[in-house]
């Protein structure tokens, strides 16, 4: 089984509330991208709705026929959001409200008791569950000892070393990737991961089931247009 794109199309939204209105209309970009290829389509609604809003994510629900995944910080306001559209996975962030992007996993061990119950939730709703973490192996066990089904790899450390040296830059996701398959976790990644390195990223952890790509992809299409762009990240998967 190969491993599945999903476009987050959080930029999307972005270019549409710098002007207000609704273009680029996100729910078309979303059927655009399945049509072109994309496996699945991924959200990041934040709290201050900066570009994703709760109300897109009940109207792509009932759009989407991939899989749909909703990544945030799991507050009640996340919580109610997965009970209304009950989407194929949520993806658990640990950022805060005023953070520009994500840009740390969690920290497994101390919020143990609070992603338990979390996760126990949310597995009862059929949602598939996934926490966005590093490449630490005390934090990928417990992980699994706390019920999520996936990791996502926080990619933005392979992807800040990987023009200076490739195999250092890997070389933690190839080990900590072992660790989770033992633990009997599928893995997914995302942050950074663009046309030149994702190649060689998904070469290296060959069990990948999912990368989720946002900025880079969209900034591509800018220049290459969507359809094509799709395609393009596709075949970096594919090859």
């Amino acid at each position: 089984m190969g491993t599945k794109l999903s476009v987050n199309i959080n930029k999307i939204a972005t270019i549409r509330n710098a002007r207000g209105g609704n273009t680029p209309n996100v729910v078309q970009v979303a059927i655009d991208c399945e049509i072109f290829g994309a496996d699945g389509i991924t959200v990041h609604p934040r709290p201050d709705e900066r570009h994703i809003t709760s109300k897109d994510v009940i109207e792509l629900a009932d759009k989407i026929t991939t899989e749909f995944n909703i990544e945030g910080y799991p507050n009640e306001r996340f919580m109610e959001l997965l009970r209304k559209v009950r989407p194929a996975q949520a993806t658990l962030v640990p950022d805060p409200p005023n953070v520009l992007t994500s840009n740390a996993g969690w920290d497994t061990l101390k919020e143990a008791d609070f992603l338990k119950g979390i996760i126990s939730e949310i597995k009862a709703m059929g949602i598939r569950t996934s926490l966005f973490i590093e490449t630490d192996a005390a934090m990928i066990t417990k992980a699994a000892e706390l019920g999520a089904d996936r990791i996502e790899f926080y990619t933005g450390p392979y992807a800040d070393l990987f023009d200076t040296d490739k195999e250092k830059a890997i070389a933690p996701y190839r080990e900590a990737a072992n660790v989770a398959q033992e633990c009997g976790l599928e893995i997914n990644a995302g942050h950074d991961l663009n046309l030149k390195n994702l190649k060689y990223f998904k070469t290296n952890i060959p069990n990948l089931a999912e990368v989720s790509i946002g900025h880079a992809l969209i900034s591509d299409a800018l220049y290459l247009g969507l359809e094509n762009t799709v395609m393009m990240y596709q075949r970096e998967l594919d090859a």
